[in-house]
């Protein structure tokens, strides 16, 4: 079939359509796009000295927590070893001392204890060698023993195997300082084999601050006898003309005690509209994945920087009036 030129009104209905279009995008501060991507920028300073665990039970290779933390489930009387790098990153010799230390889960975090403060757990726990000479830019390897008592009680503690670095004050620096790092420790003491672990993701929101930025808010309940260390994407889907938007990162990931509650949040692209929107929230906690979809709606403090949205949304509308009255003049021109 021959090309035949387009009639006037039908370019200037296609006109009306892609400058509707182009509106959309730029009052949605996106391109003209059914998707828009959040990023996240990467922490690239290694540290002056480094940690890593080198070994983890066979029984848990595929848990991730294993291979960064030592993550166990005991009965009384048993002793394990777990052997550690030690790392200087640094172009200057460090003198490290390695020692178990205690920590705790609170308000939803895995809080270290200060200095060397001792807790049960650092009690059976041995480093060796206490101390290391590291040349520049050289490795170590050091052994963690753990000796869990016959008489020890039932329950899951908290430590920190740390290697700590010291800088005496000098013609440059007024101040002496201390640079440590350290492996979690995370012991469930018990008869029988592993003590459950699972969560649930009990109920979603979506918000604004004063700032007009938006974000996405879960509650989240542990329901097992084991802490779990939480993080996880969220994406939005079937939005304000059928737009998707993610995968989002936690701001931060949090640590549940066993059958604690808390709050996960997820910052979200300020250029989004109010919606609503689908959201899908995926967390997971070593080999256990959750996910839960629910409606939300970025309601919240606005600011006039927001009236955008509506602009957009706004454009959005004559967009879509535009290309079907395009449809209905084709249909109308055969």
């Amino acid at each position: 079939m021959p090309w035949r030129k387009p009639s006037r009104p039908h370019r200037v209905f296609t006109l009306i359509a892609a400058a509707a279009f182009a509106a959309a995008a730029i009052a949605l501060g996106c391109p003209a796009s059914a998707d828009i991507t959040s990023a996240a920028a990467a922490d690239t300073d290694p540290g002056s000295i480094g940690i890593r665990l080198l070994e983890a039970p066979v029984a848990r290779r595929n848990d991730p927590r294993a291979r960064t933390y030592i993550v166990d489930h005991l009965k009384p009387g048993t002793t394990i070893k777990r052997k550690i790098e030690i790392s200087n990153k640094s172009s200057a010799p460090r003198r490290m001392g390695l020692y178990a230390a205690a920590a705790s889960i609170e308000n939803n975090g895995f809080t270290f204890a200060s200095k060397r403060t001792a807790n049960e757990l650092t009690r059976w726990t041995r480093v060796e060698p206490p101390t290391a000479n590291l040349k520049p830019h050289s490795t170590a390897k050091a052994e963690i023993t753990i000796n869990v008592p016959r008489t020890a009680q039932a329950g899951e503690r908290y430590a920190v195997a740390w290697a700590e670095s010291a800088a005496a004050a000098d013609a440059t620096h007024n101040i002496a300082s201390i640079t440590r790092v350290g492996v979690r420790i995370y012991l469930d003491i018990g008869p029988g084999g592993e003590p459950l672990s699972d969560f649930t993701i009990e109920k979603m929101n979506g918000t604004r601050d004063k700032q007009g930025r938006p974000s996405a808010t879960a509650t989240v309940h542990n329901l097992g006898r084991r802490s779990v260390d939480l993080n996880g994407t969220l994406d939005l889907h079937h939005g304000p003309g059928g737009i998707s938007a993610g995968p989002f990162h936690m701001a931060s990931g949090i640590t549940l005690a066993p059958h604690g509650t808390g709050t996960i949040t997820v910052p979200l692209d300020p250029g989004l509209p109010d919606g609503p929107w689908k959201a899908t929230l995926k967390l997971r906690s070593g080999t256990v994945e959750r996910t839960r979809t629910a409606t939300v709606t970025l309601t919240g403090e606005k600011t006039t920087s927001h009236t955008l949205l509506y602009a957009g949304a706004a454009a959005l509308t004559t967009a879509a009036l535009a290309l079907a009255a395009v449809r209905r003049h084709r249909r109308n021109s055969r």
